[in-house]
């Protein structure tokens, strides 16, 4: 049978679909109690042909639903009497699969269900299925952009017999009337639906809050300073998951501490205000850091030296590392990193991994080495185990995880210019690969520009605020650029410009002026804080301004309350528990350290009482299930957010994961998403958002097993963008200054055939068409190959074994 390629309809979205849907799926319903079959209310059910029972003009299908999907398949569409209630119900049936999906949704005309900006709907359907690769997915019509991909929903449980599905979307965005739905078979196996309903669940709204015009609180925040000092130079602020706040040191810049060997941590608690010293070893002044997936917090690299006075010698990194044990207060010695780092990146993986790339070495040359911790050995693995594309990715390199699990380097760096090319790439770790992605504009001048995954992760969206370089241009810029990670090729777009300040002598901010050093934290209500800064980056003339961005209308709220203590040089912002910030630090050319500490209550805080989390049934949650919880009131919305890490503008861990509700008065199932990669394992805070925008204060819960990972998959914009440059391409090998020689059979290898250790070409070279791919591996010396996944078409007749008899074309006489 040849596989049926999806209509021409809708070709890009069909691609997209299985990328969002496939393996960032938002699981409910396993494992608990369903809560009541009948909808909540009885509002009028929206959907056109909801029991499938009338036929379209042919008589061949569902008036008013479709056959959608993409990919390499076999499948057949039946209208079948097999019927939860009446005489039809619609079967899938998925016989073969190398990828897509095929899905049953409304048409997207006058069929799709027309919807209210600000409510929200429950959606239900009935179905079986005999494989556990089912979900719903959601579309919207933007009146601007037209259909454009919404949310995953909750994957469905393999049931034999006939189930009810329901979840409760996201409060509808601005500018969208229509929205289309339905479930998505992505594996083999057969899923019949029917009986689909979908109901306005939107309480009756409260009159509408006159928009803020004030000066109050309620409008703009509150600042207030701690009148206990920190005791140390706080350049490092990690959340931990007991609610208290490390606060690393080390040398603190501090060249006589670091010569009489002072190192310092102390830990903060936001509820009492006390601080508690922690014996610290080593100098983790400009370390990498993170949350492991038990709460500890792994320390990569410092300063093993300063750099020499007359600027001949930089600074040098170090190659130990530790782990803090907040249930002690004490740091552990791991096993030495392969190399030195001082200022690398620290991103934690799907698998509970972390991966850590960039900053200079022992040598204080620019460390090409990537370090690889492994969460069930507790240790940094060998050279051979930790993957190396020997490239040099600058110091603390935003380095964000995907949903695929490959790494997006955002352009926001320390120090310097930006990295040849667009200053923008994918970095596939496991296959070494490194794709630039275009439109960063100003990519010379991002030097602590603030970068993050913006709410919710699984929009997949990232946005690069402000940045500068002063051996480039004076003054720090303003620019805001926003790009969408799940778009057939991704690239930068230009956002709205960033809010201006004060300086300290009262005069505005004109012109281009902008900021570097600013902090950009995600809150629970989905909004970003972005606060602190200044207008140079050699740490003169700090920019007092703070402003509110909302990812859902693309603004900036600005004029709220400031932060009376300057933040410039080695400051961090950091998301409290029960909702407040905590800003610390400031660092300036005069070697001066501001060591006050403030607290910033946001406006939500002023709007009324909180609602409350009454009770969480479990603490501890797999991926793909559902959790359940009580709330004191009713609620638009759950969420949980990753605890900080965080130092100079940077923590590429910051993130907001969304959990779609399934609502029975006050009970509330939570659909937590199948893919770790969306929420690496690891302790969050879980909060509720009610419909005046007040979230409750947090409670800690912690997801992932160990071990547990994500599916692979390749996003579908990698082969569109301009061929991936080999690893390499940035590096300089040893500090020497030379380019990095790649070990044999490396660079550019597919392991996907033969054995592990089998390079096949990840290219192959234009000139060999397809069809003629296993006489050129022959011609190299190749043999049958076992396939563990086919991307280059060797395996023809789907056999399993690469290049083998079979698979080769066939040659006419």
């Amino acid at each position: 049978m040849t596989p049926y390629r999806r209509d021409t309809k809708r070709p890009r979205r069909g691609r997209t679909r299985l990328f969002l849907t496939a393996f960032a799926l938002l699981a409910a319903g396993l494992g608990l109690t369903p809560l009541d079959a009948t909808p909540a209310s009885a509002a009028p059910n929206l959907i056109s042909n909801p029991g499938l029972e009338t036929l379209d003009a042919q008589g061949e299908f569902p008036e008013c639903f479709e056959k959608s999907g993409w990919g390499d398949n076999d499948f057949t569409y039946t209208v079948t009497d097999d019927a939860h209630a009446g005489a039809r119900a619609l079967r899938i049936d998925l016989t073969r699969r190398t990828d897509g999906d095929r899905k049953a949704m409304m048409l997207e005309n006058e069929c799709a269900p027309k919807v209210t900006e600000g409510h929200q709907y429950d959606l239900s359907l009935w179905y079986k299925s005999t494989s556990p690769d089912v979900a719903m997915t959601l579309f919207r019509h933007d009146k601007t952009a037209g259909w454009v991909f919404w949310a995953d929903l909750n994957t469905l449980p393999q049931s034999g017999t006939y189930a009810r599905t329901e979840v409760r979307t996201p409060v509808v965005p601005a500018n969208t009337d229509q929205i289309t739905w339905g479930a998505a078979l992505y594996g083999v196996g057969s899923l019949t639906t029917d009986d689909y309903a979908m109901t306005d669940a939107t309480v009756v709204p409260e009159p509408p809050v006159d928009p803020c015009e004030g000066k109050g609180p309620e409008c703009k925040g509150e600042w207030t300073v701690q009148t206990a000092p920190s005791p140390v130079r706080a350049i490092h602020s990690v959340l931990l998951h007991t609610g208290k706040v490390l606060l690393i040191a080390g040398s603190g810049n501090d060249r006589d501490a670091f010569a009489a060997g002072t190192f310092k941590s102390s830990v903060f608690d936001p509820v009492t205000g006390k601080y508690t010293d922690i014996p610290t070893p080593e100098d983790f002044f400009c370390a990498g850091h993170v949350q492991l997936p038990d709460g500890r917090v792994l320390v990569v690299g410092g300063n093993k030296d300063y750099a020499s006075a007359d600027g001949t010698v930089g600074y040098k990194g170090l190659k130990t590392s530790y782990v803090f044990e907040p249930r002690l207060n004490k740091y552990v010695k791991v096993n030495d990193m392969l190399a030195g780092h001082w200022y690398p990146s620290a991103t934690a993986m799907g698998n509970g991994d972390v991966v850590s790339l960039g900053g200079l070495g022992e040598d204080a040359a620019g460390t090409v080495v990537n370090e690889h911790f492994s969460f069930a050995q507790n240790k940094w693995l060998p050279m051979g185990e930790a993957k190396q594309a020997w490239s040099f990715w600058g110091l603390y390199p935003a380095m964000i995880l995907l949903q695929d699990g490959r790494l997006f380097y955002s352009g926001s760096h320390t120090f310097g210019i930006g990295l040849p090319g667009t200053g923008a790439s994918v970095y596939d770790y496991e296959k070494g690969t490194i794709t630039d992605v275009p439109g960063l504009r100003k990519k010379d001048e991002r030097d602590q520009s603030a970068s993050l995954l913006l709410p919710p992760a699984q929009d997949q969206k990232v946005l690069t605020a402000g940045g500068g370089n002063h051996t480039v241009s004076p003054d720090a810029h303003r620019l805001v650029d926003l790009i969408d990670m799940k778009a057939a090729s991704p690239e930068y777009v230009a956002g709205p410009d960033l809010p201006q300040g004060k300086y300290k002598d009262g005069t505005f901010q004109k012109g281009a002026e902008g900021k570097v050093y600013l902090s950009a934290v995600i809150l629970p209500d989905g909004k970003v804080l972005e606060t602190g800064g200044a207008l140079h980056t050699y740490r003169e003339d700090p920019v007092f301004e703070a402003s509110m961005y909302d990812p859902a209308t693309n603004k900036f709220e600005p004029g709220l309350a400031t932060d009376p203590v300057p933040r410039t040089y080695h400051s961090s912002s950091t998301l409290l528990p029960d909702g407040r910030v905590l800003s610390v630090g400031d660092n300036p050319g005069d070697g001066s350290f501001e060591q006050r500490v403030s607290l910033y209550k946001p406006p939500y805080f002023f709007k009324g009482p909180r609602p409350k989390i009454t009770s969480v049934v479990s603490q501890n949650w797999a991926y793909g299930s559902a959790q359940r919880i009580t709330v004191d009131k009713p609620v638009v919305k759950a969420s949980l957010i990753r605890p900080a890490a965080v130092t100079h503008s940077s923590d590429p861990n910051q993130r907001l994961v969304d959990l779609p509700m399934t609502v029975d008065g006050n009970t509330i199932d939570l659909s937590l998403t199948s893919n770790p990669n969306l929420a690496p394992p690891g302790w969050y805070m879980l909060s509720v958002v009610d419909a005046k925008g007040v979230p409750s204060v947090s409670k800690w819960v912690r997801i992932g097993p160990q071990g547990q990972v994500a599916a692979e998959r390749v996003q579908s914009y990698a082969d569109e963008l301009a061929a991936p440059h080999p690893p390499g391409h940035q590096g300089k090998g040893k500090g020497k200054g030379k380019s990095v020689k790649m070990p044999e059979g490396y660079d550019g290898c597919d392991h996907a055939y033969g054995k592990v250790s089998t390079c096949v070409p990840w290219k192959f070279p234009k000139k060999v068409p397809v069809a003629e791919r296993c006489e050129w591996l022959k011609s190299k010396g190749y043999g049958v190959l076992d396939v563990r996944r086919d991307r280059h078409g060797l395996d023809r007749n789907k056999d399993g074994k690469a290049c083998g008899k079979g698979d080769f074309r066939e040659r006419r006489s």
